[in-house]
């Protein structure tokens, strides 16, 4: 193999985002045979009824299916009755609302990463915050067991959940179609900056998830999915391309979901939350997000300390002539480069999908040469923004 070869196969680029080859991943077929413990397949979507995989006898070999659902299959999974009573549900849900109607009388605003701020009732870090609000609520919601075997299976024990509420009014609008969290949360510039493995690997480390707070016909919006889009190698570089977007457009499925059911599916799935066509349909979704326990470092660093200490080296040699490179390899081994995790309530996405890291402070103090004490005050004030 030329080194030519090796190098395209390690990298990948807007080029290599073909929509005839994107639709032979997702013009595919999802076969019932394939999947026993499915009831039924609607859309290319697979359908399990909840209390049968509950009764299954073999748990591992149901979780061996899911994760061939969601990694070689559609995708997805809609799991019928997930949570089979509905006090469980509405309990939270009245959490929810009380939430929103806190954060709307404060005047606090919630922003959307891929839709217009202000469409919806969003509510981040619903997690902590039901948690601290209600905490029988809260464990008697997550105590879910098809949540749990959902969560295990794809991402093993340990996982993390956190848990966002997005309520779409009647009137809202479509989001976007994309790819979520990880690289879908970075410009097609910044993923490109990945090697291709990191590009199969992102997907493994999180997994998407929503549970129905709502009836939810298709009128109301439920969630646009492209069934088998998660394949597709460069997707995370090809979901921005008007053609991409235009296909997405035309050949998505929605499926309506009843109170209690829930949906999940590979954050490498081409989604999007659709518009609310009712006229008294406010469509309330718990959006899940479970991370895996490995998406994070063996030692805890002080980063801020760090940089407070290494920042006057950085003035000084950048001001003797040290070229970026230098200067960035420095920033990279001291500052904290990636943005998350964060409170978005505090500190949004305001120039983009994500807030600036603090790698990003430190390379704006470089360049409009900031004193080590406005340096400190602006981590300072950048690590109080991120605290929930």
């Amino acid at each position: 193999m030329s080194f030519a070869s090796v190098q395209r196969r390690t990298w990948l680029a807007e080029r290599d985002c073909d929509l005839a080859a994107f639709r032979e991943h997702v013009e595919r077929t999802t076969d019932l045979a394939d999947h026993p413990y499915a009831a039924s397949v609607e859309r290319n979507v697979l359908v399990y009824d909840s209390e049968r995989i509950r009764a299954a006898a073999d748990r591992r070999d149901v979780q061996a299916e899911l994760v061939h659902a969601l990694a070689d299959g559609p995708g997805i999974v809609v799991l019928k009755g997930a949570f089979p009573r509905a006090d469980a549900v509405d309990r939270l849900t009245d959490v929810f609302d009380a939430l929103i109607a806190e954060q709307r009388s404060s005047g606090a605003g919630a922003g959307d990463h891929f839709a217009r701020p202000g469409a919806n009732d969003r509510v981040w870090n619903a997690l902590e915050k039901a948690a601290l609000y209600d905490p029988e609520a809260f464990a008697g919601y997550y105590a879910n067991d098809v949540l749990a075997l959902v969560s295990a299976a794809w991402l093993g024990p340990r996982y993390q959940i956190t848990s966002q509420v997005n309520v779409v009014n009647p009137g809202g609008r479509a989001q976007t179609a994309h790819r979520d969290y990880h690289l879908g949360f970075l410009s097609t510039e910044a993923a490109a900056a990945y090697p291709a493995h990191a590009h199969r690997l992102s997907p493994a480390l999180t997994l998407q998830g929503a549970v129905a707070h709502c009836d939810m016909p298709v009128e109301s919006g439920p969630t646009m999915y492209l069934p088998h889009s998660q394949s597709y190698e460069p997707g995370y570089l090809a979901w921005r391309l008007p053609e991409f977007q235009a296909y997405f457009e035309t050949h998505h499925v929605q499926l309506p979901l009843a109170k209690g059911d829930a949906v999940f599916f590979n954050p490498a799935l081409f989604h999007a939350a659709g518009t609310n066509r009712s006229a008294d349909i406010r469509r309330m979704a718990n959006l899940l997000q479970v991370s895996s326990a490995f998406c994070r470092a063996m030692e805890t660093v002080d980063r801020e300390a760090v940089v407070n200490a290494v920042f006057p080296v950085l003035l000084r040699r950048r001001a003797e002539g040290a070229g970026e490179e230098w200067l960035e390899q420095v920033i990279a081994a001291s500052a904290e480069g990636y943005p998350f995790p964060t409170n978005l309530d505090s500190d949004p996405p305001v120039e983009g999908l994500a807030p600036p890291s603090q790698a990003d402070v430190v390379r704006r103090a470089l360049r409009e040469s900031w004193t080590a004490d406005v340096l400190r005050d602006a981590l300072r004030a950048c690590a109080e923004r991120r605290r929930s």
